[in-house]
């Protein structure tokens, strides 16, 4: 028999109103929700938080194109200058969750306000470097600040629209993956035009200009529990999200890596066409990222485990459609759509494993280490391929084995739930 507690009572979700009543079931609580009141500040603060992502992936994924210059100027060679890249993958895998467990406690607008202060400061250091030690210690710096970030901003995303988490985090998500179509592009172009260090006193900019619309628009909250969240990292189901993000993103950055000689050497388009084929890319990632966060609010495993399936298809076929420039820009256009729809609901995945009400900072701060992982385990894998002689058309095929893991790793998690669970797995976007 259920039993209502003698109250009722109203719970402030960021800045959602709820009205609930809780009711006792045996020896268990239930929280019954009776719907949303109204909702205020949600856009501008969605905004502010894309606005923070869309930095951070310019910062990331700039340098590639700017890296002869940098070279040069710092007088090093290229495969040392390549450290700036590793070395900031590396420090976003290892150094989010450290900082994150460091500031778990904290009121998050103030912490988030902090970590784009510290991105910031970290581009001004590689600004003004003269010397490579300073140049990558400028890089690190920077790092810090991106892995925790998103951590931090994922879970606020998460609560501005609790019944529709994963796309808010779409939401979020969408700044960086504008910075893949416009940002890393015009970024390499001012570079070229004014200098590197002008692109990253325009990254700088951007940075600054986040902080203030995050402290003016993101609604304050509570800090997080700090006990329990690493408790959460005994439950093995976290730990097969964590390593099945790693595997599917780790699948597209098999072959995106090596994506210009694939494109060149390979279909045989000109160099001068890059731009525009990175940028193809870059629409299908934003396209993939709005429709797969719209379909993981309804679908969560249904999506990833259908946007999987439709990548291990692509994957596979890219080598065929690489013989030939029109077939290679549509499957890589396809590729960017499929493997963006995962993300969202890859992201949400790993927070509801670590915890009911998506709050586990922690967990969030790892998810940010897995898609990094899953890059650095991508490139590295293919670049394997091409130094054992099988050419760039191989990288689409590693990146398939590890689609085919990941959809391993999906199978796993569905299988781990019990029959009666397991239908609500597929559609409820709350398991």
């Amino acid at each position: 028999m259920v039993t209502p507690v003698a109250r009722t009572w109203f719970r402030y979700h960021g800045q959602t109103f709820r009205v609930a009543a809780r009711y006792t079931f045996g020896e268990s609580e239930r929280m019954l929700d009776t719907g949303v009141v109204t909702r205020t500040r949600t856009a501008p603060a969605l905004a502010a938080l894309s606005v923070g992502t869309f930095a951070i992936g310019m910062t990331e994924f700039v340098i590639t194109g700017l890296l002869p210059d940098i070279a040069t100027d710092l007088r090093v060679s290229i495969p040392t200058a390549g450290l700036l890249i590793s070395g900031y993958a590396l420090s976003v895998v290892f150094g989010g969750p450290l900082v994150t467990s460091l500031l778990v406690a904290r009121s998050r607008r103030p912490v988030l306000v902090g970590l784009l202060a510290f991105f910031v400061l970290g581009n001004v250091l590689s600004a003004l470097a003269t010397a490579y030690p300073l140049m990558l210690a400028g890089r690190v710096v920077a790092a810090l600040g991106h892995g925790s970030f998103i951590g931090f901003a994922t879970v606020v995303a998460g609560d501005l629209m609790p019944d529709r988490r994963s796309r808010a985090i779409g939401a979020m998500l969408a700044g960086l993956t504008l910075s893949t179509v416009a940002g890393a592009p015009l970024g390499t172009l001012l570079g070229q035009q004014l200098g590197w260090r002008a692109t990253f006193w325009t990254m700088a900019g951007l940075g600054l200009i986040a902080a203030l619309a995050t402290a003016l628009f993101v609604p304050d909250s509570r800090p997080a529990r700090s006990t329990g969240q690493l408790g959460a990292f005994r439950n093995l189901e976290l730990w097969l999200a964590l390593a099945l993000t790693a595997c599917a993103f780790g699948a597209v950055y098999a072959p995106y890596t090596y994506v210009a000689p694939l494109m060149t050497d390979v279909a045989g388009f000109p160099v001068g066409a890059l731009p525009w084929l990175l940028a193809l890319f870059g629409t299908g990632l934003v396209l993939g990222n709005v429709i797969g966060a719209r379909a993981a609010d309804r679908w969560l495993m249904g999506t990833v485990v259908g946007a999987s399936v439709a990548m291990l298809a692509v994957l596979l076929i890219f080598p065929v459609a690489a013989r030939s420039p029109a077939p290679a820009a549509i499957t890589l256009f396809v590729l960017g759509v499929v493997a963006y729809a995962t993300v969202p609901g890859l992201t949400n995945r790993v927070l509801v494993a670590a915890g009911p009400d998506g709050q586990n900072l922690l967990a969030s701060s790892a998810a940010v280490s897995a898609f990094n992982l899953g890059n650095a385990a991508g490139a590295y894998f293919g670049g394997r391929a091409i130094a054992d002689g099988w050419g760039y058309a191989s990288t689409p095929l590693v990146g398939a084995g590890m689609e085919a893991l990941a959809l391993v790793l999906a199978g796993v998690l569905l299988a781990r739930r019990s029959r009666s669970t397991l239908d609500r797995d597929l559609l409820d976007d709350r398991v």
